[in-house]
């Protein structure tokens, strides 16, 4: 029996977050490096999989299969293709940062106050976050993937609810009564979407007779499972509805600039750039493989709330005067470039979705992290009360420059080859769509410089004065995020050469190929 590499790699952060939380009172600083040395383990786990994957072998890789409750035909299946051993990747890379980042965020609030926060609790949490996150990607039944879709809200609720941001003009109780907002509307937006897939995933086995989704993939593809268009249709809208929701998608993304304000900057990380990778994810693996005919039905519907996305995230961001909300809506807008990708039902266009899953998740955390960094000195997160900080702390500002421009695109840097392949893939075949598209480019422009501009140019004013730089901690977290900016910037092969693959067998499964070039490139 081979070692069960997939089951390891989500097991260990799951194992960390108890041994985490079990940690003495006393011994903070004890589970601040046991959660580091776990999450530094997962990564090493992760490199392991990346490694022994073969992106020209079969499309699930490193598979494990047992039964589990046989009376509901549900089995414990793991497997992997291209597009979740990146996000696989991605995941355990952020991990260490995020804790490294919020190394003093669960601190006693005050010196020898009753007023505490347990912070063995916070990065057990965060720890408990990745295990549910990782096997959600692994997962490929359908009864397992739900399960852990659902679980992780919890720990989720939990770090925003009690862990939030301490930067808030309001005073202490206003803001507890806020982040008691902002948990609350995060669970009850992502519990409502996924009672309604629990809906889907009970019919789809009255159906199917099977949770599998390689079983049930494949009986449709030999003719030995058919459905009905009606009952394809709403089970369809039953999956995707909730992984809209999670992604977030117009009009169901209002949760998310709630509970990035509250919550803390790596928790605010770990809500965009990685539990939110499960719903787009999730679209690509269950909706077009389970429903390749409803998918196309609903794409021209999906396509126009992708749109609205791009724009209407954009436009708010422009207008927002705090800085956590601003990073908020320009990754609503930045989602829905990636749905867009994902139904424009192109080759280009999927493969740029999932690079942008992952070029996303790098730049908004290191554009996220700077910014955590930066309030933390403050104490507030308007973006009024900032101007002059690149004259006193030219390092924060410099990597906070280099994290916005990551975030409107760039050329040099790796958001601008996912979000070009979108276009290109998206223009391709429904170009009135890829034109308006690109006016999200603009807009991105315009937030990202105008944030800097007001934050970090111009005259200092007196409360940043004596603001100090980056110290080793936080250049440890930020520096090898531009570094890989940078990098899958000007080379991003290695991460195409994992994905193009697994996005051709997904094109295989709606039977779609890309649209001939008007005009024949002459030979």
């Amino acid at each position: 029996m081979s070692f069960p590499l997939l089951t390891a790699t989500a097991a260990l952060p799951a194992l960390g977050a108890v041994a985490t939380a079990a940690v003495p009172a006393r011994q903070r600083t004890a589970a601040k490096w046991l959660a580091l040395l776990v999450s530094l383990a997962t990564l090493a786990l992760a490199i392991v999989v990346l490694v022994r994957f073969d992106p020209d072998g079969a499309r699930y890789q490193l598979t494990e299969s047992h039964s589990w409750i046989r009376d509901f035909g549900v089995r414990y299946e793991l497997g992997v293709d291209g597009i979740a051993v990146a996000l696989i990747g991605l995941t355990a890379l952020l991990m260490p940062f995020i804790v490294l980042a919020g190394w003093h965020d669960a601190d006693p609030l005050e010196t020898g106050s009753r007023r505490w926060r347990p912070t063995q609790g916070f990065f057990a949490l965060i720890l408990a976050v990745e295990a549910m996150v990782i096997i959600s990607f692994e997962a490929t039944d359908v009864f397992v993937f739900y399960i852990f879709f659902e679980a992780m809200l919890i720990p989720m609720y939990f770090l925003i609810g009690g862990f939030g941001d301490r930067a808030h003009s309001q005073g202490e109780e206003a803001a507890s009564t806020q982040r008691s907002y902002a948990a609350v509307k995060f669970l009850l937006y992502n519990l409502a979407g996924g009672l309604i897939m629990l809906a889907a995933v009970i019919g789809l086995y009255v159906v199917a007779g099977s949770f599998s989704l390689q079983e049930i993939v494949q009986a449709r593809a030999d003719g030995s499972l058919t459905m009905a268009t009606s009952t394809e249709r709403w089970l369809f809208l039953g999956f995707f509805f909730a992984f809209a929701v999670k992604a977030p998608l117009w009009p169901l993304h209002t949760w998310l600039p709630n509970a990035m304000q509250e919550s803390t900057a790596p928790v605010a990380v770990l809500i965009t750039a990685v539990v939110d990778k499960v719903g787009t994810f999730a679209m690509l693996r269950f909706c077009l493989q389970l429903f390749p005919e409803a998918s196309k039905w609903a794409t021209p519907v999906i396509l126009v709330l992708a749109l609205i996305s791009i724009v209407y995230g954009a436009l708010l961001a422009v207008g927002q005067r705090d800085i956590k909300r601003l990073v908020a809506y320009a990754s609503i807008s930045h989602f829905g470039f990636i749905v867009m990708g994902i139904f424009a039902m192109t080759t280009q266009g999927q493969s740029g979705a999932t690079l942008y899953m992952v070029n996303h998740g790098i730049s908004t955390a290191a554009l996220m992290l700077v910014a955590g960094f930066l309030i933390s000195r403050r104490g507030s997160r308007l973006i009024a009360d900032y101007g002059g900080v690149q004259k006193v702390a030219p390092v924060l500002a410099g990597t906070f420059l280099i994290g916005g421009l990551a975030t409107l695109s760039l050329p040099g840097l790796a958001p601008f080859v996912s979000e070009f392949l979108v276009l290109v893939g998206t223009f391709s075949r429904y170009p009135v769509i890829g034109i308006i598209a690109t006016f999200g480019i603009v807009l991105a422009a315009l937030y990202t410089l105008v944030l800097y501009q007001r934050t970090m140019t111009g005259p200092v004013k007196p409360e940043v004065s004596a603001m100090p730089d980056l110290r080793v901690r936080e250049v440890l977290v930020v520096a090898p995020l531009i570094v890989l900016l940078v990098l899958l910037g000007v080379y991003p092969k290695p991460l195409t050469s994992i994905v193009d693959p697994a996005v051709k067998q997904t094109m295989s499964d709606v039977q779609q190929k890309d649209p001939k070039p008007a005009v024949e490139a002459a030979k």
